[in-house]
């Protein structure tokens, strides 16, 4: 017999949870080991139960959705995030993968298709909603804001590139390049390169060969 899936459910509507559940449980390789309606409750039956996948609604009382995430993630690495959100401003986005959320869906969705979703994470994939890619994530809105010069040099950070080899290709100063990489960071509020890189990645920023 093949091994379920176990997923902990969270959200802070027990009638929302109720329908997630019916959803999940009528999937035949899937079984709810568990529910909470908040942040806190959320992490201490994840450390419970250690479920595969944690089904994370974003707005919870007491302790958010991101900051649970964060916390979950810390100690168990290996369970798989899949975030519930009824925004699809590409803020919320962001903040649910720096996380370490593996999927953002929109609970709203008239074709949510739950199962499908925590299968994906489960097997290591990551899955964000159609409606949050083309209205504010993948490109466009998110790359916007960085000047073309800009994407150039993220570019080459992203190949592995230092500021003196950008600064070489480019024919522009290291100190310019500095400049144009801290510009980069602030304007898509990320602080560490290997964050910079999987997030120009996962937001097709550049381009992956």
């Amino acid at each position: 017999m093949t091994k379920k899936i176990t997923v902990l459910l969270v959200d802070d509507h027990g009638l929302v949870r109720r329908g997630f559940r019916r959803m999940l449980e009528d999937e035949p390789d899937m079984q709810v080991v568990g529910e909470a309606g908040d942040g806190e409750e959320a992490i201490r039956l994840a450390h419970e139960l250690r479920p595969q996948v944690v089904v994370m609604d974003c707005a919870l009382p007491k302790t958010n959705g991101l900051d649970a995430t964060r916390q979950i993630l810390k100690d168990l690495p290996e369970t798989a995030v899949l975030m519930l959100s009824m925004h699809s401003e590409s803020t919320w986005v962001r903040q649910a993968i720096e996380a370490g959320a593996k999927g953002y869906i929109l609970k709203n969705a008239m074709n949510l298709e739950l199962g499908l979703a925590v299968r994906r994470v489960a097997n290591g994939e990551t899955i964000f909603d159609p409606q949050v890619e083309q209205h504010s994530m993948l490109r466009g809105e998110r790359s916007s804001g960085l000047t073309p010069r800009e994407l150039e040099v993220l570019q080459m950070i992203v190949d592995g590139k230092s500021n003196k080899e950008i600064a070489t290709a480019l024919e522009l100063s290291a100190n310019t390049v500095a400049v144009h990489r801290a510009n980069i960071m602030n304007a898509l509020g990320i602080h560490k390169t290997a964050e910079l890189v999987v997030y120009a990645i996962r937001a097709g920023l550049v381009n992956v060969p």
